[in-house]
């Protein structure tokens, strides 16, 4: 079983996003980063997958110099081989971006044999665009199903599972295939401190790629609107209790 798990650095979700001045990139001075929460999921189920069935599992990212140690990450989870693919913008539009990762899986394969899957997260956790994966597939000529909440293999076949408003899909995708992986899938596991320093000593491969700059153009990032919320304490010790029993009544809680 030979799969390829497909990353990217953003940063950390839940924390406070701040633009640039000039609106043409977010303002990283005091943020964390971390692996898009879909595709955390994504390395997860194939380490599961080869746990299983085995074989190794490569992890792919095209970013700046520091999504290194994203790559580290997942190597210390389970993944056996880091290729970084170095840009020096800040983001490569989603056409750019997959016609580079598809040439890089083409010579990786061309060196090494094809991947069984490559996986990608159902969507990026900062641009949220859907488009990568689904990009990636069609340049390698290979079927795809979006939006997994589950992933097996049954002998040469990719068994997908996927929610709809219906009930499940089931998919049998004959290998090799890409599957988007959806968060929730799984529990990612927390890196253990013999696979953080086994992390340290894996060499991460840099391949240089490009690509043909596609339609879709950043203009400007902008922050929504803050929302606002007000608490109001009702009191506190024994005296806040019927305030209590008034807000519960207002409420309907109590009849």
């Amino acid at each position: 079983m030979n799969i390829l798990v497909c990353v990217k650095r953003v940063p950390a979700p839940g924390a406070r996003i701040n633009i640039t001045e000039d609106g043409q990139a977010v303002d990283t001075a005091f943020l964390g980063f971390t692996v898009s929460p879909h595709e955390e999921c994504a390395v997860e189920q194939a380490v599961q997958l080869v746990e299983k069935h085995g074989g190794e599992v490569t992890v792919l990212t095209l970013g700046p110099a520091e999504a290194e140690e994203q790559l580290r990450t997942a190597v210390s989870v389970g993944a056996a081989k880091a290729v970084l693919v170095p840009i020096t913008e800040s983001d490569w539009d989603p056409q750019r971006t997959a016609q580079a990762i598809a040439s890089v899986i083409t010579d990786l394969e061309n060196a090494n044999g094809k991947f069984d899957l490559v996986l990608f997260g159902n969507e990026s956790a900062d641009s949220c665009g859907y488009q990568v994966g689904i990009r990636v597939a069609l340049k390698l000529g290979r079927p795809m199903v979006n939006g997994a909440k589950g992933l097996d293999i049954e002998g040469s076949v990719a068994k997908v599972r996927r929610e709809s408003d219906a009930g499940q899909e089931i998919y049998m995708l004959p290998m090799p295939s890409a599957v988007g992986v959806k968060e929730g899938i799984n529990l990612p596991r927390y890196p253990t401190m013999k696979g953080r320093l086994a992390s340290k000593k894996v060499d991460v491969t840099r391949t240089e790629s490009t690509g043909s700059v596609g339609g879709l153009k950043m203009i400007q990032l902008q922050r929504p609107p803050e929302r606002v919320s007000n608490t109001q304490i009702l009191g506190t010790g024994p005296e806040a209790a019927s305030a209590v029993v008034d807000l519960l009544e207002e409420l309907g809680v109590f009849k």
